[in-house]
């Protein structure tokens, strides 16, 4: 690559990437030799970009916080990325990053060369996304507290809040708060989680973070452990899962499975045929209001034989269907 400015550009990009080069990587992803990437990096140097080297056999370059502010340097699709991941900021469930998003990508935009404003542009007037009044709000500030912990493997305090917005979480609460080892967020459907190991309790915890107020770190190092989930994101799952009440009904129902299959009960063991157009449906549910409509929209003769619940709630949907027909 002949063109000094030119390299130096694609170098600082490289850089740019939070991970240590080889020189001799750099030198074959730049086309030059070793003591060509020591003059441009001994340029950019010159230029105020703190570049750190590291010797030996592993050893290479990197670019470090410093004072100055490098350009950004992004490819065609990793402008558009961003470019859609800030559209999409704009309408998650954290307190004030819609317009922050708004803001930063009204700046990414200007700085973009046409061809890709039209992409971004395209997209954006295309792409209607339905604002989630159901989404519960958390603070930017504290998502980046935890962030930073789980980046730098350092322990935090922090104020957990019950449900009624009480400080604390009950027995064991110290005057510090919760001492966590924080792992990961995890954002699940509305909500943020943090998967921390709690040092008070000796044990893993999922946290939303929508109640988390004032995290602190403690400078501490957190101890390696291995999470009792394949991820963090099953973890947070699992454990949802586990914190909602499963209720098993049993009923007839007056049609062949191949009508019924796929409108109620997905599993393959969820429906059975019992011969005469008839089957019979097993299903788990959280919420049994849900199977009894579910039943009826089937628009077939059905008798529910467990739980009495669900026998009360078809009941009580039948009179009030009766009622508004009246």
């Amino acid at each position: 690559m002949a063109d000094t400015p030119a390299r130096l550009l694609t170098l600082l990009s490289l850089l740019q990437t939070p991970r240590e080069w080889p020189g001799s990587e750099l030198a074959r992803r730049l086309g030059v030799s070793l003591r060509t990437v020591r003059r441009d990096v001994d340029r950019l140097r010159g230029l105020g970009y703190p570049v750190e080297a590291t010797m030996g056999a592993a050893g290479g370059y990197r670019l470090v916080a410093g004072t100055a502010m490098p350009p950004l340097l992004l490819d065609d699709d990793e402008a558009v990325a961003i470019a859609v991941g800030l559209r999409t900021a704009a309408g998650q469930a954290i307190t004030g990053i819609d317009e922050a998003a708004v803001r930063a990508l009204a700046k990414l935009e200007q700085v973009l060369p046409s061809r890709l404003r039209h992409r971004v542009g395209a997209l954006g007037a295309a792409t209607v996304p339905a604002p989630d009044v159901y989404a519960t709000p958390v603070d930017p500030a504290q998502l980046t507290a935890l962030a930073a912990a789980i980046a730098n493997r350092e322990r935090a305090r922090l104020r957990y809040h019950r449900p009624d917005g009480a400080g604390g979480t009950g027995t064991g609460d110290t005057a510090g708060g919760r001492h966590v080892e924080p792992h990961r967020l995890v954002s699940a459907g509305r909500r943020w989680y943090l998967v921390a190991y709690d040092l008070d309790r000796d044990d893993w915890r999922t946290f939303r973070v929508d109640r988390i107020t004032a995290t602190r770190p403690t400078g501490a190092r957190a101890t390696p452990r291995t999470l009792p989930a394949p991820d963090a994101a099953t973890y947070v799952t699992d454990r949802l899962y586990s914190l909602v009440p499963v209720h098993s009904a049993v009923a007839t129902l007056h049609a062949p499975v191949e009508q019924v299959r796929g409108r109620i009960g997905d599993s393959p063991g969820d429906l059975e045929p019992i011969g005469a157009g008839r089957c019979r449906l097993r299903s788990h549910t959280d919420t049994l209001e849900w199977l009894a409509i579910a039943l009826v929209r089937l628009g077939c003769e059905f008798e529910v034989h467990e739980p009495p619940e669900l026998r009360e709630h078809v009941r009580a949907l039948g009179e009030r269907l009766a009622r508004s027909a009246r």
